[in-house]
């Protein structure tokens, strides 16, 4: 669904594809899929897939949830981040989507930081780190029905946005007629 800027494809390639000679940039591009799909085990488990970058979006996570997914899977490869601070930011990243949906999310990498998370974003054991090669077993529970932010989404910034600039618009009039009575 979103590709990796730079990494999986390049923006604009027939002005940026320079950037392939002189970094890791994609040498060719890949093509996202067309639509986000819940996938059922043959036990009745509803699972909603993320790849990699798409952690980052909240409103992936949040049409899975709507979607009927009872527990999210993201997968991911950090390989070109090793030895820095983004395969721990990107785990963390799982526990926000979990929260956000209210549906467990277990965040599973090749190379990286795997870690799992409860429903309400807390995580359920210990993170698997960058610095060994092992498996984790952890029991979830998948969770149903639905929170405010699967419902409604993004509605609540935009309404404080709205709503701060209205009021910024009433103290400004005031201290422009506040003015003229001078």
């Amino acid at each position: 669904m979103r590709l990796v800027p730079f990494g999986e494809y390049v923006p604009a390639r027939s002005l940026l594809g320079w950037a392939t000679s002189v970094g890791r940039a994609a040498g060719e591009d890949r093509h996202p899929g067309t639509r986000q799909v819940v996938m059922e085990t043959s036990g009745g488990l509803r699972t909603g897939p993320l790849v990699c970058f798409e952690t980052a979006f909240p409103d992936l996570s949040r049409r899975l949830a709507r979607a009927g997914a009872g527990l999210i899977v993201a997968q991911s490869s950090t390989s070109t981040f090793q030895q820095s601070w983004a395969p721990a930011q990107h785990a963390s990243l799982a526990a926000v989507r979990a929260a956000e949906s209210g549906r467990p999310v277990v965040h599973a990498t090749l190379t990286g930081v795997s870690a799992v998370f409860d429903a309400s974003g807390r995580p359920v054991g210990p993170r698997l780190g960058t610095d060994r090669s092992t498996t984790g077993l952890y029991e979830v529970r998948p969770a149903s029905g639905s929170i405010a932010y699967v419902r409604f989404g993004d509605w609540a910034v935009y309404a404080a946005v709205a709503w701060l600039a209205v009021a910024g618009g009433v103290v400004a009039v005031r201290r422009v007629r506040g003015r003229g009575d001078r």
